[in-house]
């Protein structure tokens, strides 16, 4: 592992209009223990041009890949292939951290004591430094599994989240051929079964979301990569720790299913009975939200 504490991991594809301001957040940072990592997921606007350009700027240590178009998760499994510090937390082109996000990440990391059930630190995504997108952190406790945030403190909202290396390179992204989209939950949830992680109730990461991202097309995005969308909640389903939740991913297993034109949905899954009884509402599901996009 390098000197530099922490990889900021930021996937792009034709974001070269909005890309600065995560540059600029950078340059700020009161801390710059960290190395940003480009992958440049096959942009065709200006991306390449503006990073080299700041490149040979060299006010911070930047890494610069450029791929085939793939997908986030594809340049996911790159970007952590290819890391060499301790800790790793994807910066999303379209946002950019408060001034001191880097500083206090390291700060809060460097002072747990014994780390080796904690993957990380878990902390806000706000609309501005002082309004979190959701709900804030329960302040009471100081580590917590992801899923427990929302089923046992009443959490919803969106997180920032920042991971050991070691732990993430043990869990890379399942990946479809023909398919670019898989929800992060597929890797977050695998982690979850072992570790806890470190609760920072402070947002250090300002998000707004663009008309071409991918919050802002979920559906088209799910269509389109129906066979990633059913391992998703296979997974999910297994995990769940009620009969209920487990039946609603059983549903979304189902319209992925649908969505797919696969022949046999039972072939791989394990709970056939659940896929049997949720097939009349995936079925209804789909021509209600997905059979005109």
């Amino acid at each position: 592992m390098k000197s530099d504490k922490i990889t900021v991991f930021t996937p792009t594809y034709n974001r070269g209009y909005i890309l600065e301001r995560a540059y600029k957040s950078l340059l700020n940072q009161t801390n710059k223990s960290f190395v940003w990592l480009i992958i440049d997921d096959g942009s065709t606007d200006n991306t390449e041009f503006l990073v080299k350009k700041w490149i040979k700027e060299d006010k911070i240590d930047i890494k610069y890949y450029k791929q085939k178009n793939g997908g986030k998760q594809r340049a996911h499994n790159k970007a952590v292939k290819i890391t060499d510090t301790e800790l790793f937390i994807c910066l999303d082109s379209d946002d950019y951290f408060t001034k001191d996000a880097i500083e206090v990440l390291i700060s809060k990391w460097n002072k747990i004591e014994n780390k080796d059930k904690i993957s990380g630190i878990v902390a806000l995504k706000g609309s501005d430094k002082n309004t979190p997108i959701g709900t804030w952190l329960p302040s009471n406790i100081k580590f917590s599994h992801l899923n427990k945030l929302e089923s046992e403190y009443g959490f919803k909202g969106d997180t920032a989240l920042l991971f050991r290396t070691d732990i993430l390179m043990q869990y890379p992204f399942w990946v479809a051929k023909d398919e670019k989209f898989m929800g992060e939950g597929y890797i977050y949830q695998q982690i979850d079964q072992k570790y806890k992680m470190y609760v920072l109730n402070k947002i250090i990461c300002i998000c707004e979301y663009l008309e071409d991202g991918y919050t802002k097309n979920i559906r088209e995005l799910i269509k389109e990569n129906p066979k990633s969308y059913m391992e998703l909640n296979k997974q999910a389903a297994i995990y769940s720790t009620s009969l209920k939740k487990r039946y609603i991913k059983t549903i979304k297993y189902m319209l992925g299913f649908i969505l797919s034109e696969k022949s046999n949905p039972f072939k791989k899954y394990p709970y056939k009975i659940l896929g049997i009884l949720a097939y009349i509402p995936a079925l209804l599901y789909y021509f209600i939200k997905y059979k005109d996009i």
